[in-house]
């Protein structure tokens, strides 16, 4: 029984340790290898004797984004992909500009979840919780104010000021990843069939003409 008991015991510890996003890293940095053809979950390794400064460096999110756009949002990304260094840290950072009245409409990251922070303006932001409850659990920022939406759950942003807007978030991966709500149900490549959505979605088939044409 106390065999049992142990086993049972360092079972338990050993899921404590399972990481919930990225995994972590097995020695002080991991700087991508963009070069590599190593095709590992993650991204190769350089040598660490080549790393040098800028690998760890982004220099930018002092510049407002393009909000000229049908939603109204602009968004500047520093993952992996800019900043070298983050490979196998687990995190990364997005500015978020947003129109009067712009959009950042329902998304989700499939791996990581995100904490953001107004810097400018007024948001409302949201996220809805997993079926079948479906609970909207939603919320207005003002400058300074954080909220926190947790990872692959869908959720918005909208700007209610009459000037533009700005929020930074941090997100708990090197490489988030972002599915638009709409984009991947009407904008896939090749199209979802049409009968499919119709029924998913209750609508008249032309709507869903409709809607595939716009995406």
């Amino acid at each position: 029984m106390a065999s049992s008991i142990l086993f049972f015991g360092f079972l338990a510890l050993s899921f404590i340790h399972v990481p919930a996003s990225d995994p972590g890293s097995l020695q002080d940095f991991c700087v991508a290898d963009e070069t590599s053809n190593v095709i590992v979950n993650g991204l190769a390794c350089k040598d660490p004797k080549r790393v040098h400064a800028d690998d760890f460096s982004f220099s930018g999110l002092h510049l407002a984004g393009n909000t000229s756009n049908a939603v109204g949002f602009s968004v500047t990304t520093v993952t992996v992909a800019q900043i070298p260094g983050l490979n196998t840290l687990g995190i990364s950072l997005v500015r978020i500009d947003y129109a009067p009245w712009g959009i950042n409409p329902p998304h989700t990251h499939p791996r990581g979840s995100e904490i953001l922070t107004v810097i400018e303006g007024s948001l409302e932001v949201g996220f809805v919780t997993s079926g079948p409850e479906n609970r909207l659990i939603t919320k207005v920022l003002q400058k300074g104010d954080v909220f926190v939406f947790p990872i692959g759950l869908i959720h918005f942003q909208r700007n209610v000021w009459n000037s533009n807007a700005v929020a930074i978030a941090a997100l708990s991966s090197q490489n988030p990843g972002v599915v638009t709500i709409a984009n991947a149900m009407f904008g896939s490549t090749p199209e979802i069939p049409g009968d499919i959505l119709v029924k998913a979605f209750q609508l008249d088939k032309n709507v869903v003409n409709y809607l595939q044409s716009k995406f």
